[in-house]
């Protein structure tokens, strides 16, 4: 699966898939089920890298003293808003308002669908950002902030 950015606008930003063939319903199941459980991690603040307590830890996380303090200083990071996803041929695309959350949460969906790929459908192209000129936006989804 290759993985390309475009313009990107954190408050404004549309997902494109584009498979090797038409997804079914199982395959589109996968697919929305990935996005909509990232999509819930995000409004709920888990893409927070200023938060990594425990991935900074390293390996051994035995007896690990997690410091409450450092997690409550922690800027909120929080996705505000996500569109249907909408299917066209070999093509599906997703539009997130992503808010505060941070690149962390890109890494996710990424490794999220790259796993897919291996396993469930097989996804050509992931493209982050910007728009296709063959599939028009005709409605501008509802952000929080007008970007």
């Amino acid at each position: 699966m290759e993985v390309r950015f475009r313009d990107f606008d954190p408050f404004n930003c549309w997902f494109w898939l584009r498979f090797a063939n038409p997804p079914g319903g199982g395959e589109r199941g996968y697919v929305e089920t990935a996005f909509d459980s990232w999509f819930f991690l995000g409004k709920c603040g888990a893409f927070n890298a200023e938060a990594l307590q425990v991935h900074e830890e390293g390996a051994d996380l035995s007896w690990m003293a997690y410091d409450q303090e450092d997690a409550e200083a922690a800027m909120p990071a929080l996705m505000h808003n996500m569109g249907p996803m909408e299917y066209q041929d070999a093509w599906a695309r997703c539009w997130v308002d992503l808010g505060t959350s941070d690149g962390f949460g890109l890494d996710v969906l990424i490794n999220a669908l790259r796993q897919l790929n291996r396993d469930m459908v097989e996804i050509e192209e992931l493209l982050v950002g910007g728009l296709n000129e063959d599939w028009p936006i005709e409605e501008q989804p509802e952000s929080v902030f007008d970007s």
